[in-house]
């Protein structure tokens, strides 16, 4: 479940660069939706991990996410679309609270556990979702909607004078990292078997999948499924072992990360192979189709004809 939450954030975050403090919103959303059609519209005997209700929390949570997504994203960036977001999560939140009989108030809804027989389904419905939303997001890297996305997140305005549609990209990233965390939230719903504000509402199903992916590497395939691992494991043995210093280690665990390894786990070797052998850095070669000896630095002149190319050993600059 963690892995489809982090992969739904990097999506949005890494891949697009819109910044979202709105998962813990459609995992409520993709909750609610899946114990609403199992007690309204589905008996005992068949909602148990139904396909229908799981796939009716993604489509809600991106239905919502689009409904929103597009006049947030068409006026807000950075910072304050991520405030955006986290207003939409406490809009939910209250409207949950306050829907009466419909999502039940404050203490939410409530499942028959009467299928339950063991956890078996559980972990493999999850192992087979997270390996789906890891596939999806490499689909999405290797193809034309993941440069696109990627053009968006380096530079908007450039992407934009290419010919890219900058907010259609933007809001089709939210929309589907909206159903991956609606589908996570579904999957929680039939392991819990009763949803609630408290329980599904929480901003730590939006700061969870962000430090997932920030102790991995946003932006690559396998970063949050790294930083799941990691984290589930360290959160699962501080909740065992040390309950009530769990907090304190999260929140080290969080400057250690941004401190050291900014760009998570799977950047720092790609980081040290640009060092050189004597422990400098390599220059970045900036223009692309020139070629410069091992162990030269060319500086930049204008050829006759108007080009650049790189001074050459010997050369004057």
């Amino acid at each position: 479940m963690h892995i489809v939450l982090a992969q739904s954030w990097n999506l949005v975050a890494g891949y697009a660069g819109q910044i979202s403090l709105a998962q813990h919103a459609f995992f409520g959303i993709g909750g609610y939706t899946t114990a609403i059609v199992a007690t309204r519209l589905l008996s005992d005997e068949t909602f148990y991990f139904n396909p229908f209700a799981m796939l009716a929390a993604g489509v809600v949570a991106a239905l919502f996410a689009a409904a929103i997504g597009v006049p947030l994203l068409s006026k807000l960036a950075g910072d304050y679309f991520a405030l955006g977001t986290l207003g939409f999560g406490e809009i939910v939140r209250v409207v949950l609270v306050k829907g009466g009989s419909f999502t039940g108030g404050s203490f939410g809804i409530a499942m028959s556990p009467a299928p339950f027989d063991t956890l078996a389904p559980h972990y493999w419905v999850g192992l087979g979702l997270a390996v789906a939303a890891t596939a999806a997001v490499y689909a999405v890297s290797r193809s034309r909607l993941g440069l696109a996305l990627m053009a968006v997140r380096e530079d908007p305005m450039a992407a934009a004078a290419s010919g890219v549609n900058v907010l259609r990209f933007k809001v089709l990233a939210f929309a589907i990292g909206a159903f991956f965390a609606g589908i996570a939230g579904s999957l929680y719903a039939f392991y819990v078997f009763s949803v609630s504000p408290v329980g599904f509402l929480n901003l730590n199903w939006t700061l969870y999948p962000i430090l997932m992916c920030v102790m991995g590497g946003s932006g690559t395939v396998l970063g949050p499924v790294i930083g799941a691992f990691l984290m589930t494991a360290v959160f699962s043995a501080a909740t065992l072992w040390l309950p009530a210093a769990h907090p304190i280690l999260s929140g080290a665990m969080i400057v250690a990360v941004m401190l050291f390894m900014p760009n998570g786990i799977l950047r720092v070797r790609v980081a040290r192979s640009r060092r050189a052998p004597g422990g400098g850095w390599r220059p970045k070669r900036l223009l692309r189709g020139i070629e410069q000896p091992p162990g030269s630095v060319g500086v930049a002149t204008r050829a006759p004809a108007g080009s650049w190319r790189g001074a050459q050993p010997g050369e004057e600059p």
